[in-house]
């Protein structure tokens, strides 16, 4: 014990005259040598038995393993650490199909892999790798020969330790306002002042109204594949090495010009009825012609002289479906034709179509506006005596709404809410459905200045207003970005968890890495406390998600989730515990989708015809609201599939963002019209209707 205490004291000398001397100061800097960096972190398998994922390899737990396909040569497990480090030992626990040759490999990208350690006498067990020295932000176990001559097993590993120093968490400045270079009827480049970076900026990602459309290593870029005549906004984020990503440059709004072609399509003829009913009409008509291309039909009904947009078509298909419409009315129809340029045709002649008398016997029945609001309407929740609350976005406020008279009221403007200059702001608006007669706390998630976060504060039925005093924040270190804030809050149905859709934050590995919370569904006891079950010791439920803005649970207490795509598809998912959705290289059914461990969506959407926000169950029927798309989906849950879909008010009341049950057993359907990509205040046309439902 003597000696002991004599060598504790002889390096507190040592230390104390390091300091003395400045000699500490480049210690201070440096982070602690041979830390674990692997655990819980995002893993990645060439295969995987049924019951052995990957992500056992890194959970802390020797009894669980990451197991390889049989009969499978070579295979491989690698690890993201989330940040580039000095890779110093590597501890492998392998289970009884261990390997006798393998490597391990760094690799700054998962492409170009440098090897560290190679042996062809490896014996299992336990295998303390020390004295490497590499440098990366993925770390592989290559085998090429397991150490059992029975063919039937593969590669085990119960756990993959991965101990190094360093990391660059630093992310780059924002870069500077970018300029128009050039635009063309279908592109537009654009240049920027360069971010600056502790490390050094090895990228830019430009993006259009939140689609990724270039990435390049230099200060200008193109994004293609635009329509004439359209408004977007261009904005930069910056990377590091590391994968680190600044927030977003200003943004620069562009007007793309229009097309060389002037000419519009030739009018649509011959509209006539394939079906009426009392609350629809089915059309179809004879196909305009165009000397580029028809791209759409708009339908309308003329009411006084002046055509008031009622259903529309995508694409080329000389046929609409109208919905929700008033039995025993007559409506005069005509539809028009445009192409890319917006070319209009002229329109076709009138249709007068009368609805048939009766009751409703179709799925989508009449539908009613009930409020309105000049920002943009977010989260919304019905309280138990059947009046409205609501969320406004970009003046943060929540809004009373009484659905039978109209009347409303501002209860309160929520603290600390800071919006992005895009999508963040006030989102998510959520009531515990056992207890909140009796606690009246209001779950929020909303955009602070250094983070997404959730919190509670009371609601006073009494004084109808928002009791910010109380406020409670039950989580934070979501990270923000100009888009993919994710936002939406959903209870379980017995109320004892609280579930919540998170973005990417412009940053796609964050998705993988099940130590971040973006990317995900979240899960938190409505205190903000972590469920014990929960599988990686945080609030992460779910991951591999792109953004995340729609939750809901069917009568068997499954969790359904819908997320935006890029640009290529749109998802709706089951949800399970712990389950990989596959985002970054996975996009609805697009990319390496077939990587072991991803969980396919039960359906996906063209991004034109989706961008779909919230959804909702009613009876086991999943309604999917979409922005882009303007319209609704209709889904029928059938077992794990969604069956029967239709498409609902296809153009009639343009962008669709929230969709929740009404207590009549209908839904409330809002809008999400002008202003929602600008966190400008009250610069919004939105609506709120209740939609009844029939068969």
């Amino acid at each position: 014990m003597a000696r002991r205490s004599l060598a504790r004291l002889a390096a507190g000398v040592v230390a104390a005259l390091a300091v003395i001397t400045g000699a500490a100061t480049a210690t201070a800097a440096r982070p602690a040598v041979d830390t674990l960096l692997s655990q819980g972190k995002p893993v990645v398998a060439s295969s995987s038995g049924g019951c052995c994922q990957p992500a056992n390899a890194v959970d802390g737990n020797t009894t669980t393993r990451w197991a390889s396909a049989a009969n499978i040569d070579p295979s491989w497990i690698y690890v993201d650490l989330g940040a580039t480090y000095a890779v110093d030992r590597v501890q492998l626990t392998w289970d009884a199909s261990c390997a006798a040759a393998y490597r391990v490999e760094v690799s700054p990208d998962t492409t170009n892999w440098t090897a560290i350690y190679t042996t062809a006498a490896g014996k299992g067990g336990v295998e303390n790798l020390t004295g490497l020295s590499g440098t990366g932000r993925y770390v592989r176990v290559y085998g090429t020969k397991r150490c059992r001559t029975d063919a039937s097993k593969g590669y085990s590993l119960d756990e993959f330790q991965v101990y190094g120093s360093g990391g660059d968490t630093t992310p780059p400045t924002a870069p500077g306002a970018p300029t128009l270079v050039s635009d063309t009827p279908s592109s537009v480049t654009i240049q920027w002042p360069a971010a600056t970076d502790n490390t050094g900026v090895v990228g830019y990602d430009v993006y259009h109204d939140g689609q990724l459309c270039a990435q390049v290593t230099g200060l200008s870029g193109t994004c293609g594949n635009l329509s004439p005549s359209t408004n977007y906004g261009f904005y930069v984020n910056a990377r590091d090495a590391a994968g680190n990503v600044s927030q977003p440059s200003p943004t620069l709004a562009v007007t793309t010009p229009p097309s060389d072609d002037h000419t519009p399509p030739t009018a649509p003829t011959d509209v006539h009825t394939t079906a009426v009913t009392s609350t629809s009409i089915a059309l179809a008509w004879t196909a305009s012609t165009d000397n580029v291309g028809v791209t759409g039909y708009t339908v309308s009904n003329v009411v006084n002289g002046s055509p008031v947009v009622i259903g529309s078509s995508s694409g080329a298909t000389p046929s609409a479906q109208l919905n929700a419409l008033s039995p025993n009315t007559t409506y005069h129809l005509q539809v028009t034709a445009s192409d890319a340029n917006k070319n209009v045709s002229d329109p076709s002649p009138v249709l007068d179509v009368t609805t048939s008398g009766g009751s409703c016997t179709q799925p989508v029945c009449t539908v009613t506006q009930v409020g309105a609001s000049d920002d943009v309407v977010w989260g919304l929740v019905t309280l138990p005596d059947g009046t409205i609350l609501f969320n406004e976005r970009d003046v943060h406020d929540i809004v009373h709404l009484d659905p039978r008279t109209g009347a409303k009221k501002v209860i309160g403007t929520v603290p600390n809410v800071q919006s992005t200059d895009g999508e963040g702001g006030l989102t998510g608006l959520e009531i515990n459905p056992v207890s909140f007669s009796s606690d009246h706390w209001l779950y929020i998630m909303h955009t602070s200045p250094s983070d997404n976060r959730i919190v509670r504060i009371k609601y006073d039925p009494a004084a109808d207003s928002l009791q910010t005093g109380t406020e409670q924040i039950l989580l934070t270190g979501i990270a923000r970005n100009k888009f993919h804030n994710g936002g939406r809050l959903r209870f379980s149905p017995d109320g004892k968890f609280l579930y919540a859709g998170t973005g990417d934050a412009q940053n796609g590995a964050n998705a993988q890495n099940t130590s971040s919370l973006n990317g995900k569904v979240l899960r938190i006891n409505p205190d903000g406390t972590i469920p014990a079950d929960n599988p990686f010791h945080n609030a992460v439920w779910s991951y591999g998600h792109r953004n995340v803005q729609g939750l809901a649970f069917d009568s068997q207490g499954r969790l359904w989730e819908q997320e935006f795509g890029n640009n290529v598809m749109d998802e709706t998912n089951l949800i399970v515990r712990g389950g990989n959705y596959g985002w970054p290289s996975c996009e609805g059914t697009s990319g390496t989708c077939g990587t072991a461990g991803f969980i396919a969506p039960k359906h996906t959407y063209p991004v034109a015809q989706g961008s779909c926000s919230g959804i909702t169950i009613v009876r086991d029927v999943l309604y999917v609201a979409c922005e882009r798309g303007t319209r609704l989906y209709r889904e029928v849950i059938s077992g794990s599939s969604l069956t029967n879909v239709q498409v609902f008010f296809d153009g009639t009341y343009g962008r669709l963002r929230t969709v929740e049950p009404a207590p009549d057993g209908g839904i409330w359907l809002t809008t999400s019209n002008n202003g929602d990509k600008d966190s400008t205040p009250h610069n919004s046309n939105d609506q709120i209707f209740h939609v009844s439902l029939g068969s």
